[in-house]
């Protein structure tokens, strides 16, 4: 449990606290339409008036915050900074994709909550219009205002209308459709099997947020949700001239006709902050991407994987982080992040593709990945680089003894990792405070070694020129593998370097037994 709270303490306090928020707006907000102001609205709508505005503050505070956790230039500024004061607080912004998603299931809850209570709201506005008897009192609320330049409290102003009309026609009803729609696509198409398997679709869909936001800004302009004005109020008590309503405004009386007004939108107050920081993260990442980049080397790798190395003036980097690329030539408006696999301490930057769907297929025939001739530089694509942007990878030489897992692809940012730590030996970097390395990738295929192997040939034979092999340990696995293979393996599990990867240490088949790695690994480092 200790270790449990010294991991993901933080991240429970910060969760408890968002959640804490947005309970305390719910219930002020709900008891905040209770009050006699709202009491002759409350006639009409009963209820359902709180109900429908209590989750619209839950979605201003939730709209305010979904724009920051996707402003990843201010997060890599956040990061650097608190880096040097808490470790673990740095950490809860590489969990930046989590909270976005859980205040996007926050905002389609509340929206769901606005939505219903609002359809029993205008449902019985229309009732109350349609009722027509003098001695009901929600009919004689309509009916005011029904002359010019007077105040109105039922915002449906004739019986002759029907509320999908009204939704279609008044500010309110329009931008809440448009808000509506948005919402279910942006959200549908984030799926795990829509995303991973139709990216542009996920892509697209989710810029869709910019109609979101307009929608949101001008959702409160008509001002449909109406209540007495303070003014009003003073010389007209609801609890004593509501049952007297049939003598208001006439002489003789104390209750002067009641004047409404509708509540100024607030929504622009809540997002106006947030969207103006996005509008500056983008300004900054369109600022970098014309920046000019050059690709300098092109290498196929087996299993499908490119590489590309490149060139771009004033580019600074640590180890592990990612950039995001667009290749114009293919498309104008998609960038896709990749891991960095160079190391801080190279003139170039580079990153390992792995053509898996239509756009790597793209770049991979653009760069001549199907052609046997070496292409020239000049008929390479162009492409702009935007980034680098922080993960938790950067401060892994801050740690005495590190342990890295891999799979598959997702070994790339250990090759940006690894290259550091030697370039930082050979040079004698005292600042680097790691004694010991456990390295272990896993993988479901022989070929998808063949890429990486180069480096982990290269990285074990300076190691022993240095006398320096107990410094990193690597353990590689071979996850499946045909029958033809295990028979190859077997003859040539005797020989010196392994059979797969041509290291001195051997390729282990399955999976590793994490209990035993980690109690191992604990033993050897109390």
């Amino acid at each position: 449990m200790g270790n449990f709270a010294a991991n993901e303490g933080l991240s429970i306090f910060v969760i408890l606290v968002w959640l804490g928020i947005n309970v305390f707006l719910f219930v002020y907000f709900y008891l905040a339409f209770l009050i006699e102001r709202y009491y002759y609205t409350r006639v009409i709508l009963g209820h359902a008036l709180s109900w429908a505005r209590a989750p619209a503050a839950c979605l201003n505070f939730n709209c305010m915050l979904i724009l920051l956790p996707v402003c990843r230039n201010l997060l890599s500024f956040l990061r650097g900074s608190i880096q040097y004061c808490s470790r673990t607080a740095a950490r809860q912004l590489d969990r930046n994709l989590t909270f976005h998603k859980l205040v996007a299931y926050m905002i389609a809850f509340h929206t769901a909550i606005h939505i219903i209570a609002h359809l029993f709201n205008f449902e019985r506005f229309m009732d109350s219009q349609l009722m027509i008897n003098s001695s009901y009192l929600p009919y004689v609320l309509s009916q005011m205002g029904n002359n010019d330049n007077r105040s109105y409290l039922n915002p449906i102003r004739t019986n002759e209308t029907n509320p999908t009309i009204v939704m279609f026609t008044t500010i309110a009803g329009l931008t809440g459709v448009v808000i509506t729609l948005a919402l279910i696509l942006i959200i549908t198409s984030s799926m795990e099997v829509i995303r991973r398997s139709y990216f542009e679709v996920f892509w697209f869909t989710h810029h869709l947020f910019i109609l979101f936001f307009i929608g949101l800004v001008l959702h409160g302009v008509g001002r449909i949700v109406r209540g007495q004005t303070l003014e009003s109020v003073k010389v007209h008590n609801p609890d004593e001239c509501h049952s007297q309503f049939e003598t208001w405004g006439k002489n003789g009386t104390n209750c002067p006709e009641p004047v409404f007004a509708g509540n100024p939108p607030m929504t622009w107050k809540w997002v106006v902050g947030p969207m103006i920081l996005y509008v500056c993260e983008r300004l900054v990442r369109f600022y970098r991407s014309q920046q000019k980049v050059v690709i300098t080397k092109v290498v196929m790798h087996p299993s499908k994987t490119l590489e590309l190395q490149m060139k771009k003036k004033g580019f600074k980097m640590e180890v592990g982080q990612y950039v995001f690329i667009q290749c114009p030539s293919i498309s104008q408006l998609e960038w896709h992040p990749f891991t960095l696999t160079s190391a801080p301490e190279e003139d170039h930057l580079s990153v390992h593709i792995r053509i898996v769907g239509d756009w790597t297929q793209a770049l991979y025939t653009a760069c001549g990945g199907d052609k046997t001739v070496v292409m020239d530089a000049w008929t390479l694509p162009k492409v702009a680089v935007d980034g680098p942007f922080g993960t938790a990878s950067e401060d892994v030489f801050r740690y005495e003894v590190v342990m890295l897992v891999g799979a598959g692809i997702g070994v790339t940012p250990f090759a940006s990792v690894l290259k550091s730590v030697w370039y930082k030996h050979v040079q004698e970097n005292k600042n680097v405070f790691t004694k010991k390395i456990y390295f272990y990738w896993l993988c479901p295929e022989t070929q998808a070694f063949e890429w990486f192997a180069d480096l982990l040939q290269s990285l074990e034979r300076q190691m022993m020129e240095k006398d320096m092999s107990d410094f990193l340990s690597y353990n590689i696995y071979l996850t499946r593998w045909k029958d033809a293979e295990a028979a190859h393996f077997r003859v040539q599990y005797e020989a010196e370097d392994d059979p797969i990867t041509g290291l001195k240490q051997k390729t282990l088949y399955g999976k590793p037994n994490w209990d035993n790695e980690f109690s191992a690994i604990a033993t050897q480092h109390p």
